[in-house]
């Protein structure tokens, strides 16, 4: 099984993804999802507590039986993935940030723009992977608070959220940019409205596509016969505006199994 989380319900995003890639003459791939609704946003969190989350809930879903983990989180990514790596060496981990940098590597673009949570915007995490990719990238980045609310709402589209839109990527056009990182698990859901607003010549790089790939790559390449079946979906409190995301990501009602683990 393949174990996946984030802090709330962005990562949604990314279970999409993986659906796309890896459905089967088998059927679906049984996903276990947990997302971290009790103490969410990670994304205006310090590092020590998303490394902390982030290793508990590793470990809750490894004994759930999962054999890959997939960090579907950007700030997880940015704070915890190398730690959790190091922690669980025998376990496959992913994470957002290096599938997306190695997309934004083929395009040979020169200015890139990056748009998240303030946590992530703040770690730095997508600067210093582009950085070392190419010393000769000019990187701009914008964190975009209001992203998350208004797609938890279900606002991916109309003039409020145009408005925003454009609020938080007129500096990024200024800039003359030539691609466009969505480092937040919510963003794809306003890949179209950004599309819209965004000069036509930007590529949108959505690192949840790139992650899937590449999870998608790995157990080909090694060969996993991965179990086909019901997936469940965990939440550590009751997520809001459940049935809007959902409907959003897969056209469909997820039943949600409401479950704590950590509060102790």
């Amino acid at each position: 099984m393949i174990g996946i989380f984030d802090s709330g319900v962005g990562g949604l995003t990314v279970v999409k993804e993986i659906f796309k890639y890896l459905i089967g003459p088998g059927g679906t791939p049984q996903i276990i999802y947990f997302g971290d609704t009790a103490r969410l946003p990670y994304g205006t969190k310090g590092a020590n507590f998303v490394k902390k989350y982030s290793k508990k809930i590793t470990e809750w879903l490894l004994k759930k039986g999962c054999k890959i983990i997939v960090i579907a989180c950007n700030t997880s990514s940015a704070w915890a993935s190398d730690y959790l790596k190091k922690e669980f060496p025998k376990i496959p981990i992913f994470e957002m940030i290096t599938p997306a940098v190695e997309e934004v590597s083929k395009l040979h673009a020169q200015k890139i723009g990056i748009i998240g949570t303030p946590g992530t915007i703040k770690s730095r995490a997508y600067d210093k992977k582009l950085k070392n990719s190419s010393y000769k990238l000019k990187i701009y980045s914008q964190a975009c608070p209001l992203f998350v609310p208004l797609i938890e709402e279900g606002m991916i589209d109309g003039k409020i959220t145009e408005a925003i839109i454009s609020k938080y990527l007129d500096p990024l056009r200024e800039k003359k940019i030539e691609a466009l990182v969505l480092a937040c698990t919510h963003y794809p859901l306003l890949k179209r409205e950004i599309e819209k607003i965004i000069d036509s010549g930007i590529k949108v790089i959505n690192p949840a596509e790139a992650l899937a790939k590449e999870v998608c790559t790995y157990i080909d390449n090694n060969r996993i016969k991965l179990k086909t079946g019901k997936s469940e979906f965990y939440f550590s409190d009751t997520p809001y505006n459940l049935t809007k995301i959902s409907q959003l990501c897969f056209s469909k009602k997820i039943i949600p199994i409401v479950k704590d683990p950590f509060d102790v």
